[in-house]
C-alpha cells in the first residue's frame, strides 16, 4: 500500500511517523518547502511550546471550536503520550507555568528534527519542493495525486496542509482547495489567536501591561474577559490576554466593539478610590503624573490622564472628588475602540477549515471519499494558547496515520 502525506508540518510529521509505524505502507511525505516544519520553527517565539501537560478533560476545555470532535484523538494520544514520545526519541523536555511543555534546549528546531528523525526511522520518505496540485479519485475512493505536474498512484492520502496563518511558512490554504475539489465543505477560514486592530495605540506601542483584566465588549456590555498580560503595538493590542479574546471572538464582526482594560482588577472601585485618595494625601504637593507612577507604568500615564480629562501637571491637592472618581473609573475601564483583527500573516492559527461533520472523528477519514484522511489545523478545530494547538496536530496526526478503515 502506498500512502501520501501532504505537508511536513507538526500534524503531517506525526501522521507520517504513525502511518509508517502502524502499517506496512510505503509512506511518502510531500512538502512544498525546502525543509520540514517551517512553522514549528517560529512557534513559542522559537522555543516551541509543544503541548500542555494536563488531563484530556482539561485539554478539551481549552478547545474553542468543536471540542467533542477531538474526543477520540485526544484520549487516543494524550499530552502525556506526547511527552513520552519526545523523551523516548531523545528530546529532553521541561514543564513551565501553566503546564506548558518546552524542549530543555529552548530550540523549536530540535522539535522538528526529532519528529522528522522518528518518521524517517519508521520508514517514511520525504520529498521536498514538491507541490500537490490535484487529488485523483475513482468510484468515490482516492487513487492518486498530481505532484509537481506528474500524476502518481496512491492508495490513501492524508491531508496535513495547515491553515492560512503565517503563509510564508507554506500554510497558504492549498489544503482547503484540495479538500474542496473532492466535495468537502470549507468553513470560512479566519485568523485566530491574533492581535486586534485598535485606535489610539500607536503612542503606547511596545508597552506591556501585566496582571490586568482585558475585556471584549459590544454595545457597552462585556462579552468575554481574560486576566493576564497584554501588549500595545503600532496598530492595536496583542499579547496573551488579547490573543485569547481574539480566538473567542473570531467569528464576530468586531468593528464598533471595544477592548476594555481594568488596570487594577484586584481592587473594586471603592477600594481603588481609597488607594488613590491615600496616594493623593501622601503626595499632596506633587503633580498627578508623579503620583500615578505608583499605580501604572509611566508610559501609560499621559493617556489615562487625558481620558480622565486631567492634565499630568495638575497638583493632586487641587483635584476634586468628582475628578478623582472619574480617574478611578478610567483606571477600571480604560477603553480602546476596535477596528478589526490583524491579518492571517500575523495570526498564530486559523479558525475554520474542513467541516468536521464530514470527517469521522474516530479515524479522521473523510465521510465523502474513501481513503482520504485529514489532520491538524486544516480541520475546523482550534484551541487557546499554551501548547493546545500543537497537541491537536500530534493527536489528529497520530490517529489519521493509523489509517483505520482504509479500503484496499
Amino acid at each position: 500500500m502506498k500512502v501520501l502525506v501532504v505537508g511536513a508540518g507538526a500534524s503531517g510529521l506525526f501522521a507520517a511517523y504513525s502511518a509508517a509505524t502502524h502499517t506496512e505502507a510505503k509512506v511518502t511525505v510531500a512538502e512544498k518547502n525546502e525543509k520540514a516544519g517551517k512553522k514549528i520553527y517560529i512557534t513559542g517565539k522559537g522555543r516551541c511550546n509543544l503541548t500542555n501537560l494536563c488531563t484530556p478533560r482539561e485539554f478539551l476545555d481549552n478547545v474553542v471550536r468543536n471540542p467533542k470532535f477531538l474526543y477520540s484523538a485526544i484520549y487516543g494520544f494524550t499530552p502525556e503520550d506526547t511527552v513520552d514520545f519526545f523523551e523516548k526519541n531523545g528530546l529532553k523536555l521541561k514543564t513551565e507555568r501553566g503546564n506548558r511543555v518546552f524542549p530543555v534546549s529552548d530550540k523549536a528546531s530540535d522539535v522538528t528534527k526529532t519528529l522528522r528523525a522518528a518518521a524517517e526511522k519508521a520508514g517514511a520518505e520525504f520529498r521536498f519542493n514538491m507541490s500537490v496540485e490535484k487529488l485523483t479519485q475513482k468510484n468515490g475512493k482516492i487513487c492518486g495525486a498530481t505532484l509537481n505536474g506528474k500524476e502518481e498512484n496512491f492508495d490513501a492520502v492524508i491531508l496535513a496542509c495547515g491553515g492560512m496563518s503565517y503563509p510564508s511558512t507554506g500554510s497558504d490554504g492549498n489544503g482547503y482547495r484540495l479538500a474542496a475539489s473532492v466535495g468537502h465543505k470549507i468553513i470560512e477560514p479566519v485568523p485566530a489567536l491574533v492581535g486586534f486592530k485598535a485606535e489610539n495605540t500607536a503612542a503606547l506601542s511596545g508597552l506591556t501591561l501585566k496582571n490586568v483584566k482585558l475585556s471584549y465588549a459590544e454595545n457597552g456590555k462585556t462579552v468575554y474577559s481574560q486576566f493576564g498580560e497584554a501588549l500595545f503595538t503600532h496598530e492595536g493590542i496583542s499579547g496573551p490576554a488579547a490573543l485569547t479574546l481574539s480566538s473567542l471572538a473570531a467569528r464576530k464582526d468586531v468593528n464598533g466593539s471595544e477592548l476594555v482594560f481594568d488596570l487594577k482588577p484586584a481592587l473594586d472601585a471603592d477600594m481603588l478610590d481609597k488607594r488613590v485618595l491615600r496616594d493623593f494625601d501622601e503626595g499632596k504637593n506633587k503633580d498627578l503624573g508623579n503620583v500615578l507612577t505608583a499605580l501604572m507604568p509611566k508610559a501609560l500615564i499621559p493617556f489615562v490622564a487625558e481620558q480622565a480629562g486631567l492634565k499630568e501637571d495638575k497638583k493632586v491637592n487641587s483635584i476634586s472628588a468628582k475628578e478623582r472618581k472619574k480617574l478611578v473609573e478610567v483606571i477600571k475601564n480604560l477603553k480602546f475602540a476596535v477596528k478589526g483583527f490583524c491579518a492571517h500573516d500575523s495570526a498564530i492559527i486559523t479558525a475554520g477549515g474542513v467541516d468536521v461533520k464530514e470527517i469521522n472523528p474516530n479515524t479522521m477519514e473523510s465521510k465523502l471519499v474513501e481513503n482520504l484522511y485529514f489532520c491538524g489545523e486544516m480541520t475546523d478545530v482550534d484551541a487557546l494558547t499554551g501548547g493546545f494547538n500543537m497537541q491537536i496536530a500530534f493527536s489528529t496526526g497520530f490517529l489519521a496515520g493509523k489509517l483505520k478503515g482504509v479500503k484496499s
